[in-house]
């Protein structure tokens, strides 16, 4: 029997590196795509010799072609963190419209089932705490961070019309905050800025007074998620992340506990329109995908510490 195929957008990336392990792991063949704006081939270098890998250096934002039959599209592409976005406005917004619209249109041609990556970030800087799926979020569409935010919330909403005028079968994931191997050093957000912070001796810099809080999902529980929600029959946005929510300034606490350093907390202004709290409600995840986190915050943090040890030392 002929070998299912998945397209993985973003497939360079931090999570679409760990997507391409697993569906390779479960018998696909896998066909990464990544214009290497933030991707790193050095997160794939290991799956050049798989004969059911293939790699495309191609911007979803133009027009995407992939011969021969394709039964799932994961479309990860998009700059994700604070830094890249804010560097790349027009990019990111690119992306998440033109870079969708060309991959349902695929999905469309394919007859394959798309799943695309959303964001908690949908929620914006949220009057409801823990965000639950069915809340429309706080977003400033003005601010330095809507490029992103409203991007992906084109992004749901574009898809959310070809399922329901084309019947395309379409997933959305809102992904929480998620670590682990492969992220980058210089990535801008807070847990690979601690770490590399803490692990040069550096003072870890918190924003605002350390008080706004954050939930950090292990990037395998992450991966399972969106496994299971790609081959479940739910097309409404689902929430992935893991509920232990902490304050900045307890992370950072953590970190230098972590590392043995004798790094001190400095604080620095508040960005602007910076989420103060962030916490996923995962009873849909819990009731529809019989998922929840397996990894606890201490458990990833090790092997991710490893990781991020031996790429400062290269």
């Amino acid at each position: 029997m002929a070998k299912k195929s998945i397209l993985i957008t973003g497939g360079a990336g931090f999570l679409g590196s760990h997507l391409c392990d697993r569906f390779l792991s479960e018998g696909y063949r896998v066909i990464a795509m990544d214009n290497l704006i933030t991707g790193n081939l050095a997160n794939i270098e290991h799956l050049f010799k798989d004969k059911d890998f293939e790699f495309h250096h191609h911007d979803v934002s133009k027009f995407v072609f992939v011969p021969g039959k394709l039964d799932y599209i994961l479309h990860f592409a998009s700059p994700a963190s604070p830094i890249d976005y804010l560097k790349m406005p027009i990019q990111t917004l690119k992306v998440g419209s033109l870079g969708t619209h060309n991959l349902l249109g695929l999905a469309k041609v394919k007859n394959s089932r798309i799943l695309v990556a959303s964001t908690s970030e949908v929620y914006g800087d949220p009057l409801v705490h823990p965000q639950k799926e069915d809340y429309w979020g706080n977003v400033n569409p003005v601010g330095p961070r809507g490029v992103y935010d409203e991007a992906k919330r084109f992004q749901e909403a574009i898809t959310m019309a070809y399922h329901t005028f084309h019947g395309l079968e379409t997933r959305i994931i809102r992904i929480f905050n998620t670590f682990g191997p492969r992220m980058r050093l210089d990535d801008g957000r807070v847990l690979p800025a601690f770490i590399s912070q803490a692990l040069k001796g550096e003072d870890l810099t918190a924003f605002g007074d350390g008080s706004q809080t954050r939930s950090f999902c292990y990037v395998d529980d992450l991966v399972e998620g969106i496994y299971r929600l790609l081959l479940s029959d739910h097309h409404e946005p689902v929430n992935i992340g893991n509920p232990d929510e902490i304050t900045i300034n307890e992370f950072a606490e953590e970190i230098i506990r972590l590392t043995g350093s004798k790094s001190k907390i400095i604080y620095t202004p508040l960005p602007k329109d910076d989420p103060k709290q962030r916490k996923p409600d995962i009873t849909k995840a819990r009731e529809i995908l019989d998922w929840q986190p397996k990894f606890t915050r201490a458990q990833g943090l090790k092997p991710t510490l490893e990781y991020f040890q031996k790429a400062l030392t290269r």
